[in-house]
């Protein structure tokens, strides 16, 4: 009893050497180890030791005294693997795939510019050497596109990383919904830049940044009929029916008209007048819609502008533009005169 009693004493002892940092008395003798990890560098709660634990395979922080477990959920920050289906040849090289480019980056690829005169020269390499690369360069380039599938994929991924002025995870949606199609056999027959565009089309509509038919036709040189009809072949083959709602377009159009932020406060009051009244908008243009709200805000705020300026923004007519302004002013006129009844 007595040699647990002077062993539970040592104990006690180390712990508050520990806990206040004292140096243990002897030859060699040093500080206590002091334990700590980001977010975690004051003594533990239960026990007061500073010897905080980090385990990467677990994701837990935990203390060396207690064993008391006070983080979970831990970042790793060790090797990110790129290979994940072989375990024996986990490699690290390379950037991780991409449906933007037809072979997905896996294939490697020669730069031209490693082929100039003065690139060569920084690498030490002959004229001759330069020559015999470059035949190399255009025999692997041909091989890569032997297929014509292969080469209107290269054509389609181009299209949309140049003319889609999407960020780049939606473009990568888009690649892969063309790339689904191609296999499919759906672009057989049809336009390049016809199925493309629908694919843009669908996608930003799906994430709730919609662009309007007239202006994807003309971005990527296809007829605006031939768009709607790709369009709806594909969206009833995929499922991709949506409904595009004003509201989705309101912060795009007040930025092409230049109007203040303030703005859009007046615009959403404005929507949540109309919105419930869906008898009046259903069935309207919904870009005509937000066009209309616009400019009934943007008159009322002292920051007007004009019919055309409004339409040339919302790719719409002035005589819808018109007829969506009056049926917006009657409403609120009724609502004006029930509140003063």
């Amino acid at each position: 009893m007595e040699h647990d009693e002077i062993s539970r004493r040592q104990t006690e002892q180390k712990k508050s050497m520990s806990r206040d940092n004292i140096p243990r008395k002897g030859l060699d003798s040093s500080r206590p180890h002091r334990g700590v990890v980001d977010g975690h560098t004051k003594p533990c709660d239960e026990c007061g030791v500073l010897d905080w634990r980090i385990d990467n395979s677990r994701g837990e922080v935990s203390c060396g005294g207690c064993g008391l477990v006070v983080e979970e959920n831990v970042i790793d920050p060790g090797i990110d693997w790129t290979n994940h289906e072989n375990s024996t040849d986990r490699s690290r090289i390379g950037a991780p795939t991409t449906h933007t480019l037809a072979d997905k980056g896996l294939n490697t690829t020669i730069s031209h510019s490693d082929l100039t005169s003065g690139a060569a020269a920084k690498l030490g390499m002959s004229s001759k050497a330069r020559r015999d690369w470059r035949r190399r360069r255009v025999m692997d380039e041909r091989s890569k596109t032997r297929a014509s599938r292969a080469r209107n994929l290269v054509k389609a991924n181009q299209m949309v990383r140049d003319k889609s002025g999407l960020p780049k995870s939606m473009q990568e949606e888009v690649c892969r919904l063309y790339r689904i199609l191609s296999h499919q056999g759906f672009v057989t027959g049809r336009s390049i830049a016809g199925v493309t565009a629908a694919c843009t089309y669908l996608v930003a509509r799906k994430e709730g940044v919609p662009r309007q038919i007239p202006e994807i036709a003309e971005t990527f040189q296809v007829d605006e009929k031939e768009l709607s009809r790709m369009i709806r072949h594909i969206s009833r083959k995929f499922n991709m029916h949506k409904i595009s709602s004003p509201s989705d377009y309101f912060g795009r159009f007040i930025s092409d008209l230049k109007l203040p932020p303030n703005i859009s406060l007046q615009v959403d009051h404005l929507w949540k007048v109309l919105q419930p009244r869906a008898d009046l908008w259903q069935g309207k243009k919904p870009m005509g819609v937000a066009a209309a709200l616009i400019y009934k805000a943007a008159a009322e705020s002292g920051h007007k502008r004009t019919q055309a300026e409004i339409c040339a923004v919302a790719k719409v007519s002035e005589v819808t533009l018109r007829q969506l302004n009056r049926i917006i002013a009657g409403l609120f006129k009724s609502l004006g005169e029930a509140d003063k009844n």
